[in-house]
């Protein structure tokens, strides 16, 4: 782990995977269980490829070293830990991470869920190359954040969380951004921890975040 610092002061804790001296970095953002394993793993994934990863421990302003598993219980302590940090907290603490992958090259973001939220207004605020979001539920609050940066989004045709009526109005607002639904796919689909994951759904969506992100000009 590696420690970084907000604009406003804050310190937080983040996990860091691949080479620095790698040509360009993603910031991994977590869902709302934390830097917890699969989002390790997620980010081990990307160094593997080349790029140096960082994930920060975003509910650190609330509690430190939060690591949650994929139950109805750490579903709703995660929610209300999402509920209790101001947004413009979180995308400070995004920041943080960027800012230190930037000097090595383009930074990408990729967020799941919550993360997926954030990686949205990531793409509308900081100096970032492309963003991609999966099963991001709060993008339908902040369709008035148009997006400076190049956006992918990716979700579930069955997602319980997502209606697809919330889907067709993110297409309606930002029709330049793309958008896949993936056929019989839930939420957290991409997740192998969870009884949700799908793998024909998660090859797919990591070839096309891969390949968007390259288009994109981060590439390891």
């Amino acid at each position: 782990m590696i420690r970084l610092t907000a604009d406003d002061g804050h310190d937080l804790d983040a996990y860091e995977a691949g080479p620095a001296e790698a040509a360009a970095g993603i910031v991994v953002i977590q869902e709302i269980f934390g830097v917890n394993a699969h989002i390790r793993d997620v980010a081990d994934r990307y160094a593997a490829l080349g790029y140096r990863a960082v994930a920060p421990a975003l509910f650190d302003r609330l509690e430190r070293g939060v690591e949650l598993g994929y139950s109805d219980e750490t579903v709703t302590r995660g929610r209300a830990m999402r509920g209790t940090i101001d947004w413009n907290d979180t995308v400070r603490d995004v920041a943080a991470a960027v800012d230190c992958l930037a000097p090595n090259g383009p930074v990408g973001v990729v967020g799941y869920c919550y993360g997926g939220s954030l990686a949205w207004l990531a793409a509308n605020s900081l100096p970032v190359a492309a963003a991609v979001g999966y099963y991001g539920g709060q993008i339908i609050q902040f369709l008035d954040r148009a997006p400076r940066a190049p956006v992918l989004l990716h979700f579930g045709e069955v997602d319980y969380m997502i209606p697809l009526s919330d889907v067709e109005r993110i297409s309606e607002a930002h029709p330049a951004v793309p958008v896949h639904v993936y056929d019989g796919a839930d939420h957290g689909f991409n997740c192998d921890a969870r009884d949700s994951y799908h793998p024909e759904a998660a090859a797919l969506a990591q070839q096309r975040t891969l390949d968007f992100l390259a288009s994109h000009g981060v590439r390891p």
